[in-house]
């Protein structure tokens, strides 16, 4: 069995790193490069980070800053936010990440994907997506779920969470594999940040519908939910913010917790 993955996630506004509520609210966190050093010795399997206003900002990424990070890191490193083009991913990839992340980029122009794949290699290509619940009358043929007597779809927001897209996320989730994506990164907007819990009815969907590994991003606020989204949908990795930023959670003692619970995981 495929051991499961831990991922610390850097969300990076103006160098620094932050942490919001539902993509809003947003408070200071600490130093990325800081950050990475420590998450990297503490025995973190990957890093995020994401430049979460460069695409609403329309630049490009940090490239000094990335450089910076993974100067201190010996762990797969995945870098996404303002990557529009495949120049864009190159510049993330020549400044020391391993995965160039794209989401608003992607959504404006498909093809970029299919480019990224056949440039430098399905495994560095990763999809970022952002979806929210909708519970207003869906498009033609989405996927629709229920929660008691309401009915709702989820919906592809652009921009750093800011701008619906009318796109159901599972139906592009399978089009963002088949057009050759080597990984799928899920945030769910309702649950960032709320520390409630990931969304097991988006993740498991998802997880579902494609055949390349999915990361699991948005609600964790402890080690238990973790090991719900691992154990009860097919994601591939759990990603977190606010648990390792702020609480004394070493990632150490947090996949002590996961193997206790019957996950697979790379002590």
């Amino acid at each position: 069995m495929l051991t499961k993955r831990i991922i610390p996630c850097l969300d990076v506004k103006s160098g620094r790193v932050v942490k919001g509520l539902r993509f809003r609210s947003i408070r200071d966190a600490g130093d990325p490069v800081r950050l990475a050093r420590r998450y990297g010795a503490e025995g973190a399997d990957e890093i995020v980070f994401l430049d979460i206003t460069a695409s609403e900002e329309r630049r490009r990424t940090l490239a000094k800053l990335v450089r910076g990070v993974a100067s201190v890191l010996d762990i797969p490193f995945t870098v996404g936010g303002g990557v529009s083009s495949i120049h864009d991913a190159r510049t993330i990839l020549l400044n020391g990440a391993d995965k160039a992340g794209t989401n608003t980029g992607a959504v404006k122009d498909p093809a970029l994907i299919t480019s990224m794949m056949e440039t430098f290699g399905r495994q560095c290509v990763v999809v970022a997506i952002d979806a929210q619940r909708n519970y207003g009358p869906p498009p033609t043929h989405n996927t629709l779920f229920h929660q008691g007597t309401e009915e709702f779809w989820y919906e592809v927001y652009i921009y750093g969470g800011k701008k619906p897209t009318g796109i159901d996320a599972i139906q592009w989730a399978r089009r963002a594999a088949d057009l050759g994506a080597g990984e799928i990164l899920l945030t769910s907007i309702d649950a960032d940040g709320t520390r409630q819990g990931y969304d097991m009815t988006l993740t498991a969907a998802v997880s579902d519908a494609v055949s390349v590994p999915v990361i699991a991003s948005g609600g964790c606020g402890e080690p238990d939910h973790m090991a719900d989204v691992l154990l009860h949908t097919g994601a591939s990795a759990a990603l977190a913010a606010s648990i390792f930023h702020y609480d004394d959670n070493a990632i150490g003692s947090v996949k002590g917790h996961l193997h206790r619970r019957g996950v697979p995981i790379r002590l």
